[in-house]
């Protein structure tokens, strides 16, 4: 790492880590007005697709989806980078699996297109630098801390992804030795490298930990880690209770995408977002206000924009302070993409109300807490489901719990029906629950009709 690289990286470490704290949200929120009000001032001339919006405040700036931000992704970056060019380079280094290759010094990365055409995000070398930096200042535990300082050994972190990058390899140095795991060759061949290497910081996804965490507790394993962090998909109740049981530390998160780093688990085990980097507005999926889909501005990031883009991920806000007396805004839970919601119609009626997943989750929780890995797809008024064992027992234990969800919320109970379970692989992200197809509802009006008149 360049001098000066090291130098952003401490810079936004010791600022992150002990400088950017705010006695009260109103604080926090005034001094995100100015920086955003700045950034705009500065950023927006320089970037084609927002010239025309030079001079106007980010609530009057067009919420973009990942639809737009592919067709104008040229436009939205000052590099001049097609997206024809950004794409040709990061499939070549998915395909030879070398993940060093740079575009005129600027990193290029694809995200894993569980939904639709897959995203790219461009980083530049300062860009990389500042991200590790704040990476850094939210991961790692204080009791590690005096040795990456003064210790003679570095720290040594284990990164299982499907794809490494030079923005995760940024954080390698003197003080920090970080392993990049190749979730393509499967995790079974890795153990003998992670028993060597005996990292501190242990980093995957929540079913890559899962399966880490049976390793380990049937004596396959022996690693120790200091902190164990769940990456990549959502965190479901029965791996995280595997993962801590094996380890004994509870689990961390952090919620980073292909548009910013957006959230991490603090020292109390409650996830923040990272407000002090991205600016996040809520758009509320219910009338409680508790969960929304978040439209994002990342007021640090230059060389490509995120100005009010809008995730297809459902956040729950946490309905109480958090004990590390931090101002920013607690999350109860990440629990998955609008994709993920379930419709349900309300009992004698055609009307459909979401089932959110986190109430799928519970519901299969408080049934069965021992059900094996399982997939609920919908289909129209069908519910196909599937589980990793196959026994009929546990498949009439999701049948029961599915049909009290249904009645605790005064809804009608889905045709209930099963379907072969298939094991993805170890590369793959995990989706237990998807809505695959609405209900038609003009339909069901019609077939009712039909059934009342008979």
């Amino acid at each position: 790492m360049k001098i000066n690289d090291l130098c952003n990286l401490l810079f936004h470490f010791v600022r992150t880590r002990w400088l950017l704290r705010f006695r009260s949200r109103a604080a926090l929120q005034a001094w995100q007005q100015k920086k955003i009000a700045a950034f705009l001032k500065q950023q927006l001339p320089l970037t084609p697709f927002y010239r025309k919006h030079k001079g106007l405040t980010l609530q009057d700036l067009p919420v973009i989806d990942k639809a737009i931000a592919l067709e104008y992704f040229q436009q939205m970056n000052i590099a001049n980078i097609s997206l024809e060019q950004a794409s040709a380079l990061a499939l070549q280094s998915e395909n030879s699996r070398n993940f060093s290759t740079e575009l005129d010094g600027i990193t290029v990365g694809l995200s894993s297109g569980t939904q639709g055409p897959r995203g790219v995000f461009l980083t530049s070398r300062q860009e990389r630098a500042k991200w590790a930096g704040i990476m850094i200042a939210r991961a790692l535990p204080a009791d590690l801390l005096p040795g990456l300082v003064f210790g003679a050994q570095a720290v040594k972190i284990a990164f299982f992804l499907r794809a490494n990058s030079n923005l995760y390899t940024t954080l390698n140095s003197k003080r920090i030795h970080f392993k990049f795991y190749d979730l393509y060759k499967g995790v079974d061949m890795h153990l003998p490298d992670l028993q060597a290497q005996a990292p501190a910081i242990l980093v995957a996804p929540a079913h890559i930990l899962s399966r880490l965490a049976e390793l380990k507790m049937q004596g396959a394993l022996a690693i120790s880690p200091q902190r164990v962090i769940s990456v990549a998909e959502v965190l479901e109740p029965d791996d995280k209770s595997r993962i801590e049981a094996a380890f004994g530390l509870p689990v961390h998160q952090l919620y980073q995408c292909t548009e910013g780093f957006l959230a991490y688990t603090c020292e109390s085990g409650v996830l923040h977002l990272n407000e002090e980097f991205v600016h996040i507005e809520p758009e509320w999926l219910d009338q409680e206000k508790t969960r929304f889909v978040p439209i994002i501005t990342d007021f640090t990031r230059t060389t490509q924009k995120v100005i009010r883009y809008r995730l297809n991920d459902v956040l729950r806000i946490r309905d109480a302070p958090c004990d590390c007396g931090r101002v920013s805004q607690a999350l109860a839970a990440i629990e998955g993409r609008c994709d993920d919601i379930l419709w349900w119609r309300k009992y004698g009626e055609q009307e459909l109300v979401a089932v959110y997943p986190d109430m799928i989750r519970h519901a299969i929780t408080m049934a069965a807490s021992s059900l094996p890995d399982y997939r609920l797809e919908q289909h129209g008024d069908e519910l196909l489901m599937a589980i990793q064992s196959g026994q009929s027992a546990m498949m009439d234990a999701l049948s029961t719990a599915m049909t009290e969800l249904a009645n605790r919320l005064g809804l009608q109970t889905p045709v209930l029906t099963s379907m072969a379970y298939v094991m993805g692989d170890a590369s793959s992200k995990r989706r237990r629950i998807r809505c695959v197809t609405r209900p038609e509802v003009q339909a069901v009006i019609e077939k009712n009709a039909g059934v009342i008149h008979a």
